[in-house]
């Protein structure tokens, strides 16, 4: 489909009517959803934000990818979404391009893991699979049967585990035990 209707870069002033077709696919509380935490003072990944556009609905589809850190040791990865397609151009094959055209750049640009949480069906088309139970957690509820992964590079889940969050974010700092422990290390 996104050869008929070339998948772009997002420009800047597409912001309104991008949010406006968030809201239609997803609805308004949409942004109280667990994904959405790891989007909070985070800035979508340079080059990997996407729309189709359509003169009769101006936005057909848009996706946009994420940094996020995971755990301990900090492992880098990227959150795909959200993904929304104008309910007038859904099942036209626009999402799986757009996610297919994301996902290319985002290998070439060499990240190795990408995340979503979505219904698996859909996302297995282009090769997303469940996490494994108890690897990777979010930073609120999610339904395990949704949190996806997808390797860009192969062995990139290795050794990966722990919590995700946001890069730079204040919940990465490594605890350096009690007052007093700190105190006598100190001293």
């Amino acid at each position: 489909m996104c050869a008929a209707i070339a998948c772009q870069d997002t420009a800047p002033d597409d912001h309104a009517a991008i949010e406006h077709l968030l809201d239609l696919s997803f609805g308004s509380d949409r942004r109280s959803k667990t994904s959405y935490r790891l989007r909070e003072g985070n800035v979508p990944a340079p080059g990997l934000s996407l729309v189709v556009r359509d003169p009769g609905v101006r936005l057909a589809g848009t996706v946009s990818f994420w940094p996020l850190v995971i755990g301990a040791r900090q492992s880098a990865a990227l959150l795909l979404g959200p993904l929304a397609v104008h309910p007038d151009r859904q099942n036209l094959g626009i999402g799986i391009e757009l996610m297919r055209q994301g996902l290319a750049r985002a290998q070439a640009q060499g990240h190795r893991l990408v995340l979503l949480v979505g219904d698996e069906p859909y996302y297995a088309k282009v090769g997303f699979r469940r996490i494994p139970d108890g690897l990777i957690s979010l930073p609120g509820p999610v339904d395990p049967d949704r949190f996806l992964y997808l390797e860009l590079a192969p062995g990139a889940l290795m050794g990966v585990e722990g919590l995700v969050q946001v890069p730079g974010s204040a919940a990465l700092a490594v605890p350096q035990g009690t007052e007093a422990q700190q105190q006598r290390r100190e001293a």
